[in-house]
């Protein structure tokens, strides 16, 4: 069913050869990993990852979740770790007793209490939150006994967080009741798939509210069918509500929104454009011999991906062309053909010519400054696909069916690109990438790189954190991989407990330059020291790669520095944790004047740094500062290195945005 994978050549001669190879065993065990394995075949290679240390394995990182469900899940364990190890993440699982999830999480001395883990999964059916609503109810008291069901799993939520600090993600109900009144059975309150219906859609409201993510298996049964999901004879039998030949599909589906709360679903949307965005080659066949829009089925495949593409854009999804092509006639198809729906305009990168297309990827990835494993690849030449597999592995690229009408379906079914936040920084990201083209210009055109940065015009807007930016600024946490420091994760609701505890200082940055807004591109959290008052631990600093090399990270200490001072703080530690992807702030604190610390207890690699505050010495910057009022303006001013820095915003507290602190 992970059609979107390459079928395997030879799965057990693979299998085997990773077994023999103790050195690089996991490596090669990811590499199977991604391809297309049945049931079966997963559980093979679930065995084998048993076989590896997880303390023993760079470049993986290791995820604790626990399943609390209603129904057997053993047997999708399996797929949930295989589905783990295709995204480099050793997920340890917990499943509960059968039907215990309340006592698992209200009884201190229960095994769920010794995992402690980071992720917890309510698994349950449809069966317990309708078993005592009568056919008969009112519309009244069915939302009544609706209601019922939402607040105690808004209860199991609360103490999974408040006991584990844990991200919840919460299962829709599977609507498996058999109609009783046909197609007059939406009009029916009480009729079974109705109240399911309607608890799905109260269950996804309550969510959103609360911060829970969503495993909406409910919608995957819709588009696939309730039979690929569902299979009475299994519930009957062993009370598996999730049939065994969904298990594969299953498993990568929970482990995308794990992912993605992680930060690790892809950011750009690289296309091929000679029968991918049209049919024909453009080349041969000229702008006016190319099969694209309304009229043929063909035109109207290629023209639906186009769509798609678009809309993936507007969500804040990059997208780059990477074509063996002319260059001009590339181009003159997005400007002269009728019907195209993309515009040049759409895209960050358009890299059209003869070259190696591995080589073209890795200039795309440079040019928009995010790490090449951030790509997703789609081209129709299997020869290509499979060039790319073999020079780029980290490079996501979905096996396109022959068919182009299917290529959406492909693409959307594969879950690049899942989401767990929608913010109004999204739908403008893409266009903040193709700014950076004329950013790009500006450098080109400058003597130096004081006269780039001098004529990008900077300002930055910043403040403590605010109520309407924390979805945000906790996404922004999640995602960042690259300047990150200590590579800690904060769900929604750690933000809000932060922005609403007087002791600790938060600040969020937002950089605006001639071109454009940035949007939000940098947070930092410090704690006090629980021995000393005035001292600050930065627990977390990351900042979008959108914007590096633009002397942000300087003015944000400068601003972190003086907001201290003015609390009495006296110095700054900070920790740097090295992971795969952060090497770029590895010289960070020394190069702001931070001195290290050499402590025994340490782990391997984390080293420790320390800031008296009396010592700092502002850095010097080309960007000038607004102050973030939260009054429906915001003010502009260049500051004066000898003149006082506008005071840092206003800070209100996450449970009522009208009380200011």
């Amino acid at each position: 069913m992970l059609d979107w994978l390459p079928i395997p050549q030879d799965f057990r001669g693979c299998l085997r050869q990773a077994l023999e190879s103790p050195a690089d065993r996991l490596g090669k065990l990811a590499a199977i990993s991604q391809h297309r394995l049945g049931f079966l075949e997963t559980i093979q290679l679930d065995r084998a990852i048993g076989t590896v240390c997880a303390e023993a394995a760079p470049g993986f990182s290791v995820v604790r979740l626990a399943i609390l469900a209603s129904a057997t899940v053993d047997h999708l364990v399996p797929p949930i770790r295989v589905s783990g190890l295709r995204r480099r993440l050793l997920i340890d699982v917990y499943v509960g007793p059968y039907g215990q999830y309340r006592q698992q999480l209200l009884d201190p001395e229960s095994p769920l209490h010794q995992l402690r883990p980071q992720i917890v999964l309510l698994s349950l059916t449809m069966r317990e939150a309708i078993a005592a609503v009568p056919l008969t109810t009112t519309a009244a008291e069915v939302e009544a006994a609706i209601s019922r069901s939402i607040d105690e799993l808004r209860m199991l939520w609360r103490k999974a967080r408040e006991t584990f600090h844990a991200t919840v993600i919460q299962q829709t109900f599977l609507n498996i009741a058999d109609p009783l009144f046909g197609s007059y059975e939406r009009l029916v309150a009480g009729a079974p798939a109705q109240l399911i219906a309607r608890l799905n859609d109260r269950l996804t409201q309550a969510a959103a509210e609360d911060g829970v993510l969503l495993l909406d298996v409910a919608r995957a049964s819709e588009r696939d069918g309730l039979d690929v999901w569902f299979d009475v004879a299994r519930w009957l039998q062993a009370k598996m509500e999730i049939a065994p030949q969904a298990a594969v599909v299953y498993g990568d589906l929970l482990v995308r929104v794990i992912a993605a709360q992680r930060g690790l679903s892809k950011k750009c949307l690289v296309l091929d454009l000679d029968n991918t965005l049209w049919s024909g080659v453009i080349g041969d066949d000229g702008p006016e011999g190319i099969i694209l829009g309304e009229g043929t089925g063909a035109g109207e495949a290629h023209l639906a991906l186009q769509r798609y593409a678009k809309q993936l854009r507007e969500r804040g999804v990059i997208l780059a062309i990477c074509s063996k092509n002319d260059p001009a006639a590339a181009e003159a198809v997005f400007r002269d053909h009728p019907e195209m729906l993309l515009k040049r305009s759409d895209f960050a990168a358009f890299v059209a010519n003869w070259e190696d297309k591995a080589v073209n990827l890795k200039r795309i990835a440079e040019q928009l400054n995010i790490g090449i494993d951030s790509l997703v690849f789609v081209d129709d030449n299997p020869t290509e696909r499979a060039r790319i597999r073999q020079a780029l592995p980290m490079v996501a690229v979905p096996e396109l069916p022959a068919d182009a009408a299917h290529y959406v379906r492909c693409i959307a079914d594969a879950g690049y690109f899942e989401s767990v936040a929608f913010t109004v920084d999204d739908s403008q990201r893409a266009a903040q990438y193709s700014a950076n083209a004329s950013r790009g210009a500006l450098l080109e055109s400058s003597q130096s790189m004081d006269d780039f940065l001098r004529g990008l015009e900077m300002s930055v807007i910043f403040g403590s954190f605010q109520t309407v930016d924390l979805t945000r600024v906790a996404q922004l946490i999640g995602k960042t991989n690259q300047f990150s420091t200590t590579t800690r994760r904060h769900s929604l609701e750690d933000v809000a407990r932060f922005a609403a505890d007087d002791r600790c200082l938060t600040l969020q940055f937002r950089l605006v330059d001639r071109f454009g807004d940035n949007g939000l591109v940098s947070v930092m959290i410090l704690f006090p020291d629980p021995q000393s008052t005035d001292l600050l631990e930065i627990d977390t600093w990351v900042m979008s790669c959108r914007v590096f090399g633009r002397q942000l990270e300087r003015e944000a200490m400068n601003i972190a520095v003086e907001t201290a001072r003015r609390m009495g703080v006296q110095a700054f530690r900070a920790d740097y944790i090295p992971t795969a992807k952060n090497g770029v702030v590895s010289e960070l604190y020394p190069a702001l004047g931070f001195t290290r610390v050499q402590e025994d207890a340490l782990r391997d690699g984390v080293t420790r740094w320390f800031l008296p505050l009396s010592d700092y010495v502002p850095q010097s910057t080309h960007i000038a500062r607004r102050s973030d009022q939260h009054d429906g303006s915001r003010h502009s001013e260049p500051v004066d290195a000898d003149s006082p820095r506008p005071s840092v915003g206003r800070c209100y507290r996450a449970d009522n945005g009208d009380q200011a602190r």
